[in-house]
């Protein structure tokens, strides 16, 4: 695995751990409800609700870290799911599916009271009602509207005008299915739901994310990155599973306060930056080294991707005399904004020129439409402003397909050819 270079770092991959232990005791000798739900659900309500919640892609992430998604994946496909199945939202109902808890991450997952998925593509349906029948447990979803105006440069709206952004109808009719929502998990829990703990709830919210916000202004602003982009997806992500509770809070401060510190001190996560990367898409947590692999030779460092970026510009949301209409708008548009044309590309030109990147990876999934649609668009807008893009086929936790040495060798070859300067009477090595 790729250094640890940050105290916070390694106290976040503690935290996760002892918390999954916990909530496996909770579960299991007190009877506790849990919940498992798609990532760009409304967290915030099983947070108020006490329900916690274990994040279906966060669960693939740790299954592709523990080399385990060829072997779930290849049982997927041994029972007669199709190849193109979207990997990254089948992989943890595959790992329940094995009936295998002493191979699973950690013991496994235990049985959640409820699962419950946004329908932002063709699969999700039926991954989560398989998966529910599996376990024996309710599913509730939520439906998607789609966007009909698309206002240019959305982030400069998103925190104040975001009634106007998302538009009325839309965050209304979310707010019914949340409604929905918020009924299942008074009848699991046996507790009425309380809007005054949702508005605190989301207030501490936009604190945590202001502290990531000062956090990529002193990223962005240092000579070079004093954190490297690993780095900030781990103290990221660990925090934004249970936003806005105390220990996230602190986090995202203390974290803020480690970046600030290396910043005024000088120091560099890689002394010998010679070139900015930023990497556009989920991460790939089969083969997190590989983020690291072009410091040496080439001083090429990951410094951008989306986990940091996105919580600012996506979740503050300043206004919270309706927080269930604001919670809505935290929740409508991710797609947009994360990989749909126009939202999509014109918010990573931007973090791009911001970040001073000298070149981008696009990471295209197979299989997982909602995170590679809009692709071509980001691919486009970047070279178009001056940034050169190498588009990665590949798939964020299957690593069947994945060559790791061939991968390398395409990057390095792409580094020198489009995006070094010649150096005379030289030739580098291509390893």
């Amino acid at each position: 695995m790729p250094e640890k270079q940050l105290d916070c770092t390694r106290a976040a991959g503690e935290h996760q751990k002892s918390w999954f232990a916990r909530l496996r005791e909770d579960v299991f000798q007190k009877q506790r409800p849990y919940a498992i739900i798609q990532a760009d659900m409304p967290f915030e309500l099983f947070h108020v609700m006490d329900v916690p919640v274990v994040s279906n892609q966060w669960w693939a992430s740790i299954i592709a870290a523990k080399r385990l998604s060829g072997h779930y994946l290849d049982m997927l496909n041994s029972m007669g799911f199709h190849n193109g199945l979207c990997r990254y939202c089948s992989l943890a109902a595959a790992s329940t599916l094995a009936e295998d808890p002493e191979r699973a991450p950690w013991g496994g997952l235990p049985k959640p009271a409820l699962l419950s998925a946004r329908l932002t593509c063709d699969c999700l349906q039926r991954v989560f009602a398989i998966w529910a029948e599996a376990f024996g447990s309710e599913c509730v979803f939520l439906d998607n509207p789609g966007a009909t105006e698309l206002p240019v440069r959305w982030w400069e709206l998103s925190r104040r005008r975001w009634r106007e952004l998302f538009e009325e109808h839309r965050l209304e009719f979310t707010v019914i299915q949340f409604r929905n929502l918020i009924k299942a998990l008074e009848r699991i829990t046996g507790r009425q739901f309380q809007i005054d703990r949702l508005r605190e709830r989301m207030e501490r919210v936009n604190r945590q994310e202001e502290y990531f916000d000062e956090a990529r202004h002193v990223i962005y602003a240092a000579p070079k990155t004093p954190v490297r982009m690993h780095e900030q997806v781990t103290n990221v992500m660990a925090a934004q599973w249970e936003r806005g509770s105390d220990w996230a809070v602190q986090h995202a401060r203390a974290f803020r306060d480690e970046i600030k510190n290396r910043a005024i001190q000088g120091v560099a996560a890689c002394p010998g930056e010679r070139v900015r990367l930023m990497w556009v898409g989920a991460g790939l947590w089969h083969d997190t080294d590989f983020y690291t692999a072009f410091e040496e030779e080439f001083g090429a460092v990951f410094v951008w991707s989306m986990y940091l970026a996105f919580g600012p510009d996506g979740y503050i949301r300043y206004g919270l005399d309706d927080p269930l209409l604001a919670l809505a708008s935290r929740t409508v548009s991710m797609n947009e904004q994360l990989h749909n044309p126009p939202w999509a590309n014109e918010w990573i030109v931007h973090q791009a020129k911001l970040n001073r990147i000298d070149a981008a990876l696009v990471l295209t999934p197979l299989g997982t439409r909602p995170a590679a649609t809009g692709n071509r668009f980001i691919e486009r807008a970047l070279e178009q402003a001056g940034i050169p893009v190498l588009p990665v086929v590949a798939d964020m936790v299957d690593a069947r397909d994945w060559d790791p040495d061939a991968m390398r060798r395409k990057v390095s070859e792409f580094l020198e050819h489009r995006v070094l300067p010649p150096i005379p009477n030289a030739r580098r090595h291509v390893s």
